[in-house]
């Protein structure tokens, strides 16, 4: 059985995970309002909390307390890799005669509760270090420079990695050896880079195992996949200079350890929302766009695989087994959710969890949270727990007068759960749908008997699957040989009509010398340049013969219309110096 910690005013408590979903009596309620944080270890074994006086942690299958410390201000924790150290964080005050305060950063040994090293740590953004998954290296951003330490020994700093102003960092996962991603600001012209190294070779740029460098970067997200072999790098500005967006303006770079790079491109204008990278570390997806929003699924070479069309998305979460992606529409959008089988790119459902200010998988692959939480929305809190074929199983409301927090799962290792076959068919569940009545738009009454008619603003694009299929080549067309393409099939398309034009010009009978001059029989000058601008010609002025025929009709034409009327005498002159030879 796993847990589900649910903090708010009602105090901290845990809720038994599918089936159940009863309140654990194994974990003993801690009623008070002042819990400000809480967290698991990672595999999901042991969980600590603050209560406002001490930090508390304890074995989460036996509810047995292993330690617990003297620090009511915490309002950060986090457990390293091998649940060996807790690291806790609170804000840091100097003392009253202005002289430097105590460390606010603590690394505490577990077991015995003892603080093996403290830090001053002023900033709560990315205060906690971090260790690689075997724990053998631990590093922290110092004064924009990386230190280093290794096997949890903090009293010396094993590596420094020296650069001009170190912005962020971020520790490849898995087995070693260890690949560091760092970013740092462009300053007075010059870009901004994102340079990957391996752990210890730090000797400088030729020692990096990759390196890309690019303009419009304030901030910058790094995402390593799991197998650590490339980061995907978000580069977003404040300040959208072109005024397209509030949200200032991102691209999105690839960059692989063996040194490849590239920018991805998206085919739509517009803020990227959100950038996942697929469990199985070979594709990633990105929801990007001007709303209704794109999202696409890449491969290694930054190729889109699969098109989802467009839709009312900024969100994207890949199960914990990477065969099921849902695409979800939050914050400001209606709670739409779109759940895709990823090996058939199929749908399976499309439940609707409105108000959610928060989303997260159950690491069993098979269930999902959804929750609104204060302060981001102080009405209407709670959760509720489904299954990814659109079945609610379980839904808690708050009272009016109380909030709900937070919410997390317990988590787990990989490969504690098997990866199952993915259903379509929706799970049984007790509770009714919440499928939620669509608002009726407002009609005035002049309207209000008559039949509707469609008013949407946009056409939603429909999903395609961007794969090369197996008959075609297997790479798809580059831009420069796609446009050799259409032309060549233009101008065969052209020469096809240049030929039933001929032959209907010489069927005609010599009557036609009495006919009006712009239905002259073609009469080829053997330049092809010249018998394109004659066929040209000859298209205008048959549409303004269509032109004067409306108006001979009484039908009243625009100013432009007017205007190519009035060209005639002059197009006329043209074509008879064209086919004179002049």
């Amino acid at each position: 059985l796993f847990a589900l910690p649910v903090r708010g005013s009602e105090g901290l408590y845990m809720v038994n995970g599918p089936p159940s979903f009863t309140e654990s009596t194994a974990f003993q309620r801690d009623s008070g309002k002042n819990c400000k944080v809480v967290a698991f270890s990672k595999d999901g074994s042991l969980f600590a909390w603050c209560t406002g006086e001490k930090v508390n942690i304890v074995n989460v299958a036996s509810a047995e307390l292993l330690c617990s410390l003297d620090l009511p201000k915490a309002v950060c924790l986090e457990f390293s890799p091998k649940n060996n150290i807790l690291a806790t964080w609170q804000a840091y005050s100097t003392a009253k005669d202005g002289s430097a305060g105590a460390p606010n950063l603590l690394l505490h040994d577990v077991k015995t509760g003892k603080c093996l090293k403290s830090f001053i740590q002023k900033k709560m953004q990315n205060w906690c270090p971090c260790w690689a998954d075997d724990e053998s290296i631990c590093a922290r951003n110092v004064n924009n420079e990386l230190h280093f330490f290794e096997s949890n020994d903090f009293s010396t700093i094993a590596n420094k990695l020296h650069l001009q102003k170190v912005n962020d960092f971020v520790l490849s996962p898995g087995v070693q050896p260890t690949k560091v991603a760092v970013y740092v600001p462009g300053s007075k012209g010059a870009p901004s880079f994102v340079r990957l190294y391996q752990y210890p070779n730090f000797g400088g740029p030729q020692s990096a195992l990759a390196n890309k460098s690019f303009f419009k970067a304030d901030k910058v997200t790094m995402l390593w996949n799991k197998k650590a072999t490339a980061v995907l790098v978000i580069a977003s500005t404040d300040v959208d200079k072109t005024g397209a967006s509030y949200y200032g303006e991102q691209t999105l770079h690839y960059i692989a350890t063996n040194g490849e790079s590239a920018v991805v491109q998206l085919p739509k204008n517009g803020p990227i929302y959100d950038v996942v990278w697929s469990p199985n570390s070979v594709e990633f997806c990105a929801v990007y766009g001007f709303m209704p929003a794109k999202a696409t699924v890449f491969n290694l070479k930054c190729d889109p695989v699969f098109d989802f069309g467009t839709g009312p998305r900024n969100a994207a979460y890949y199960s914990p087994h990477g065969h099921i992606l849902v695409l979800a529409g939050f914050g400001n959008l209606r709670g739409q959710m779109e759940v895709w089988d990823v090996k058939n790119y199929k749908l399976i459902s499309k439940p609707v969890a409105s108000d959610s200010t928060y989303f997260a998988w159950c690491p069993d692959g098979e269930h999902i949270v959804t929750a609104t939480c204060a302060p981001r929305l102080r009405v209407g809190n709670g959760y509720k727990i489904w299954h990814y074929t659109g079945s609610l199983l379980h839904s808690y409301e708050v009272p009016s007068n109380e909030e709900v927090w937070q919410v997390c799962w317990q988590p787990f290792l990989d490969g504690v759960f098997p990866a199952k076959a993915v259903k379509y068919q929706a799970v049984p569940s007790e509770l009714p749908s919440t499928e939620p009545k669509p608002a009726q738009a407002y009609r005035p009454p002049a309207l209000r008997n008559k039949p509707v008619t469609s008013s949407k603003l946009h056409e939603d694009e429909p999903p395609q699957n961007m794969r090369p299929q197996s008959g075609s080549s297997d790479k798809p067309l580059s831009k420069t040989a796609l446009k050799n393409q259409r032309k060549h099939e233009a101008k065969k398309a052209a020469k096809q009509e240049a030929k039933a034009d001929a032959n209907q010009e010489s069927t005609q009978s010599s009557a036609s010398q009495n006919a009006p001059r712009n239905t002259v029989p073609v009469i080829t000058s053997g330049d092809p340049e010249v018998d394109k601008k004659i066929k040209n010609l000859r298209k205008k002025l048959k549409a303004i013969e269509q032109l004067k025929e409306q108006a001979a009709a009484g039908k009243q034409l625009e100013k432009n219309q007017l205007e190519k009327i009035q060209k005639e005498t002059a197009l006329l002159q043209e074509l008879e110096d064209l086919e004179l030879g002049l």
